[in-house]
């Protein structure tokens, strides 16, 4: 099995929904003086109907996406007060046939006067004794150790300096993501850097 790159994925965020229940109606209260029953099926009024307030109901959140080369800067706004706004950019890898990601490299829009940070998603088959590796042309760009493991996967991340940025913005050849399974076997996933220039200027502006 051949492995492909895929570069567009859906924001993880949850979606907000608002049920909104109708009153039920109340007996009619007594009244001081005493009033003709209702004829036989007569209808009682419908109660008022229940009138929203703005801004009641939690909006679904604004998603926002743009491709660069290999690389896709996604964003998403909820709304506030204030709003809150979150953005990255991100490669996923999955295997030829299949729907789910093997593997995902994102950067999240780093927080002002904070170094950005690159971090890797892979299947929870890892030694986590072994960091993961970002190479080029048989040539280690970076280090990546893994930090720990959900259901969704096991997750590395490390800070990313700027020389690195400078060396991923230069790369033209094929790189891969190596790391080792539980097995310690040896697992390599393609990673394209074709467009990281270009989406890392756009999260910046973000």
């Amino acid at each position: 099995m051949r492995n492909a790159l895929t570069v567009a994925a859906p924001l993880l965020a949850g979606v907000f929904l608002v049920m909104i229940q109708s009153s039920a109606q109340q007996p009619t209260p007594p009244r001081p003086a005493p009033r003709p029953a209702p004829a036989p099926h007569a209808q009682q009024p419908a109660p008022a109907p229940h009138v929203q307030q703005p801004g009641a109901a939690a909006q679904e959140p604004e998603r926002t996406t743009a491709t660069y080369g290999d690389w896709v800067v996604r964003c998403e706004t909820q709304a506030g007060p204030p709003p809150v706004k979150t953005c990255d950019m991100e490669q996923l890898a999955q295997m030829q046939g299949q729907a789910n990601p093997i593997s995902r490299v994102a950067i999240p829009l780093p927080a002002k006067g904070q170094p950005a940070r690159l971090i890797i998603q892979v299947p929870v088959n890892v030694s986590l004794a072994t960091a993961a590796r970002i190479t080029a042309d048989n040539n280690d760009h970076l280090t990546v150790p893994f930090r720990r493991c959900v259901p969704a996967g096991c997750f590395a991340d490390t800070e990313i300096k700027e020389e690195e940025i400078k060396r991923f913005r230069a790369e033209t050849a094929a790189g891969k993501l190596l790391y080792k399974d539980a097995a310690e076997r040896d697992v390599a996933i393609p990673v394209s850097f074709k467009g990281f220039g270009q989406a890392f200027d756009a999260l910046l502006k973000q």
